[in-house]
């Protein structure tokens, strides 16, 4: 082996990437410099969808009104089963 010391430190010190790994545990890799990602998670140039993408239009699920809609049926079917359990 060799007597030369690495400086481990500064890569030990950095912020680690916050995914969750298939375990269910946090990724330990360091994030990309500026990011919260590592390379593997999304951190790398390029990776991710482009701003104004409209690959992300294609069916309207996610538009503001449809997660919107969602929720306002979610808030009523949560007081409709609410007063059902008044009701017994």
């Amino acid at each position: 082996m060799s007597d030369h010391a690495r400086n481990t430190d500064p890569m030990l010190a950095s912020r680690r990437c916050g995914a969750k790994t298939r375990t269910g545990g946090a990724c330990r890799s360091p994030a990309v410099h500026g990011r919260k990602r590592c390379r593997m998670h999304g951190g790398a140039q390029g990776s991710g969808a482009p701003r104004a993408n409209q690959n992300a239009r294609k069916h309207g699920l996610f538009t503001r009104d449809a997660i919107a809609e969602r929720r306002q049926i979610q808030a009523l079917l949560g007081e409709a089963r609410r007063m059902l359990e008044e009701m017994k």
